[in-house]
C-alpha cells in the first residue's frame, strides 16, 4: 500500500468496492446524484462516443416490476433508486465494453458518497419488456441496471476477509508471456 495517504485512500475505495444488495429506504440527495452524473459524463468510451443514456427510476412500483423480470435484478425491490443503462445499438461490441466501464464508474462514484450498489441484468426476453416499461426505443440496448442506496446495518457489517477467497497475485499475474 502506498505511503501517500491520499493515494492510499483512493486505492482503498477501489479495492473495497463490493456489491451491496440490502438498503435503507432513505432517498439519495440530488447533490449526490449530480456527482454520479458528472462521473458518467466524464467516463471514457470507445471513440469517445459516450453511447449511453441513463434512466433513473425511483418509483417504488416500477422498481418492483423491474426486479421481477427474468435475469438477476431482484435486489432492485430493496433499493430506493435504480439506474438503467441504455446503450445505443450502433455498435454492440463497443456497447459491451463501454457498458461495463460505465457501470463500474457509477458504482465507484456512489461508493465515494457512502452509498452501496449492485449491478443487475435482464435476460434477452426481459430486455424487451424493460424497453416497453421505460419507453426505451427498440434500437437501443438495455440489459444492465444498478441498484443504489444507503447500505442497511447487515450490509454495513464487514464480511470477514478470508485469505482463501482471493487468489494470490502470483496466481494470475504473468510477466512477458503467459507460460
Amino acid at each position: 500500500m502506498s505511503d501517500n495517504p491520499c493515494l492510499a485512500e483512493q486505492i482503498r475505495l477501489l479495492r473495497n468496492l463490493r456489491a451491496i444488495r440490502q438498503y435503507l429506504p432513505d432517498p439519495i440527495p440530488q447533490t449526490v446524484l449530480d456527482d454520479v452524473y458528472e462521473v458518467t459524463r466524464w467516463t471514457g468510451s470507445a471513440k469517445n462516443l459516450q453511447p449511453w443514456d441513463l434512466v433513473v427510476v425511483r418509483d417504488r412500483d416500477m422498481l418492483d416490476r423491474l426486479s421481477k423480470l427474468e435475469g438477476y435484478a431482484g435486489h432492485l425491490a430493496l433499493a430506493p433508486l435504480g439506474i438503467v443503462l441504455v446503450m445505443d445499438g450502433d455498435n454492440p461490441e463497443f456497447a459491451t465494453y463501454d457498458e461495463g466501464r460505465l457501470a463500474e464508474r457509477i458504482m465507484l462514484a456512489a461508493a465515494a458518497h457512502g452509498l452501496g450498489s449492485s449491478i443487475g441484468w435482464w435476460s434477452k426476453p426481459a430486455q424487451e419488456e424493460v424497453k416497453r416499461l421505460l419507453g426505451v426505443p427498440a434500437d437501443r440496448i438495455v440489459r444492465t441496471v444498478l441498484a443504489i442506496g444507503y447500505p442497511d446495518e447487515e450490509a454495513r457489517s464487514a464480511r470477514p476477509k478470508r485469505s482463501d477467497v482471493r487468489k494470490p497475485i502470483a496466481e494470475f499475474v504473468r510477466q512477458e508471456r503467459y507460460s
